[in-house]
């Protein structure tokens, strides 16, 4: 059947010959058909293998086809490549005849320029003509020329690599400076009292890292964390996405305000709460932030960074690969530190003083809170309970002096524009009371000074003495006569007022139309209290008898 190939289109008698070869050679009594380095073809290969295909047949019994092909071109290794960049001599000075038109160069034209096109070529100017590149003819065969990675050097990849670590190490050295620098333990102090300890024996604990309150900070490997939605290891800095659950409300669809929460898509991450009028306790989902330093998070992270402090100082500590160990030191170490926090703490109060000012009260004395129940009506009146005491001043209160029952200020004279007593009516200051008399005197010298500066005879009578002068007699005789009858009018009407108030059934038995007349004899109309106010003696005015002695 190999020979079959070398056979175009067989009549039949060909045909039938042909068969019986193969038949022959099948059986043995015919020799085996050879290609063409002589060597005998296995007369049981089956026609499909035996057959080259057509852009391969020879003409001639051959199985080649089937052999790896020996071209010298393949035996190019990687490192053998072309010198890129490399010239092969002094540039020219004046333009040759058929080098490339843009730069001058010979070795290749204008097509296969890789310089800038310049807007005159160097054929035109016969200016900066590019030197001839280093021409180097390599054949390569058909898998040589389409490796996209032939003729890259591996070395390279190791000065990457180099550099990522070195920048990976900066950037956690930058962190760890960065938590230092806000502790406030005294590194010094507790080494030396860590070594104190180890000369009493107690060598076998080792220093499990800082002495620093770094299990307090949250910030140093927050990026460190697993948020959700990724799982990251911050050593190899690979990436595994987890799928949410389709069955779940996606995060960007919980508020779709435009200026909530920022989502990222990328990551499937939103840091800030969503909803931030719905407290973080009772929100369906509150951020990755939230979640992040909730539960035993925190301490996982605590754990986290003693391991990596520790591995760093010479420990042999690891998280992952025995994490009881870290736990247990860590516990260790916490204690040992608080041991030394406390003594530090008895050694300064013992030199220094001052523990009373440590003291301070309860919580519950600081906020205020109490447990005692009060009810209230809607009017605001205390229905059960005790109401809740008012809040009082530095300054005295309720404290009232010379058997007042109501403070200074607590009531106002509009006749005289002056603050008094509410209990007596009494204008003058730190005054004792009187109490209802006063009130009583208070009203009837109000009434009087009203009578006084409202009688129009009366002003007629001081007015015409005034225009008068002293000379005339006459009509300062009567206006004696006049004031007289006014104060024996004055006494008249206190009399009858003590006698009303006695229980005199005269006064009290009166007409209303004598009540009327009486009331209306004292009446006074607003134009005439407004003259009174202007022109009544202000004695308390320190100003009052001033006279300019320049007039």
């Amino acid at each position: 059947m190999a020979s079959s190939s070398a056979v175009g289109k067989l009549s039949r008698e060909e045909f039938r010959r042909q068969k019986d070869l193969d038949a022959a050679r099948k059986a043995g009594t015919a020799p085996a058909a050879l290609d063409e380095e002589g060597k005998p073809i296995n007369p049981h290969i089956p026609q499909y293998i035996s057959q080259a295909p057509w852009y391969l047949d020879t003409g001639a019994p051959s199985l080649s086809h089937q052999r790896r092909p020996t071209d010298d071109r393949s035996s190019n290794k990687l490192d053998q490549w072309y010198d890129r960049g490399v010239q092969s001599g002094v540039a020219a000075k004046k333009y040759r005849r058929g080098a490339c038109e843009n730069c001058g160069a010979m070795t290749h034209k204008r097509q296969d320029c890789l310089e800038r096109p310049r807007k005159k070529g160097a054929k035109y100017t016969n200016r900066n003509i590019a030197p001839d590149e280093a021409t180097q003819h390599m054949e390569v065969g058909y898998d040589a020329k389409r490796d996209r990675w032939n003729g890259y050097d591996p070395a390279e990849h190791k000065q990457i690599y180099e550099e990522y670590e070195a920048v990976e190490a900066e950037r956690q050295r930058l962190r760890e400076e960065e938590i230092d620098k806000q502790t406030t333990t005294d590194m010094a102090a507790v080494r030396k009292v860590a070594k104190a300890g180890k000369a009493e024996g107690k060598e076998g604990d080792p220093d499990f890292g800082s002495s620093d309150e770094e299990d307090a900070d949250e910030d140093k490997y927050a990026d460190a964390a697993d948020a959700v939605g990724q799982k990251m290891d911050t050593k190899t800095r690979i990436t595994v996405r987890n799928l949410r659950i389709r069955e779940d409300t996606a995060k960007y669809l919980i508020n779709l305000d435009p200026s909530s929460a920022y989502y990222d898509p990328k990551t499937r991450s939103m840091r800030d709460n969503p909803l931030l009028n719905v407290p973080p306790e009772e929100a369906r989902f509150a951020g990755d932030n939230f979640l992040r330093y909730s539960g035993e998070a925190p301490e996982v992270q605590e754990l986290q960074l003693f391991a990596w402090q520790s591995e760093a100082r010479g420990n042999d500590i690891h998280l992952n690969a025995n994490p009881t160990q870290g736990q247990l030191l860590h516990q260790a170490y916490r204690e040992k530190k608080e041991e030394l926090r406390d003594t530090s703490k008895v050694s300064v109060l013992a030199k220094y003083g001052g523990e009373e000012h440590l003291a301070k009260p309860p919580k519950e004395l600081l906020l205020g809170q109490t447990e005692e129940y009060v009810e209230y009506s809607r009017a605001g009146q205390v229905i059960h309970g005790k109401e809740r005491a008012a809040t009082r001043s530095k300054y005295p209160e309720d404290v009232y002096v010379n058997n007042h029952t109501s403070v200074w200020g607590s009531w106002y004279d509009t006749g005289s524009n002056t603050w008094g007593y509410a209990c007596c009516h009494s204008t003058v200051h730190i005054s004792y009371c009187t109490g209802e008399a006063g009130k009583q005197a208070a009203a009837a010298s109000s009434a009087q000074n009203l009578l006084m500066g409202s009688d129009p005879q009366s002003e007629d009578v001081a007015s015409k003495s005034l225009e008068g002068g002293g000379g005339n007699k006459g009509k300062q005789r009567k206006t004696d006569i006049d004031v007289e009858e006014e104060q024996s009018k004055l006494a008249e009407e206190r009399k009858r007022k003590g006698r009303a108030n006695e229980g005199d059934d005269r006064f009290s038995k009166k007409s209303k139309n004598e009540e009327a007349a009486e009331s209306k004899k004292f009446d006074m109309t607003e134009d005439e209290l407004e003259r009174y106010r202007r022109e009544r003696g202000r004695m308390e005015d320190p100003m009052a008898n001033y006279v300019d002695g320049d007039l």
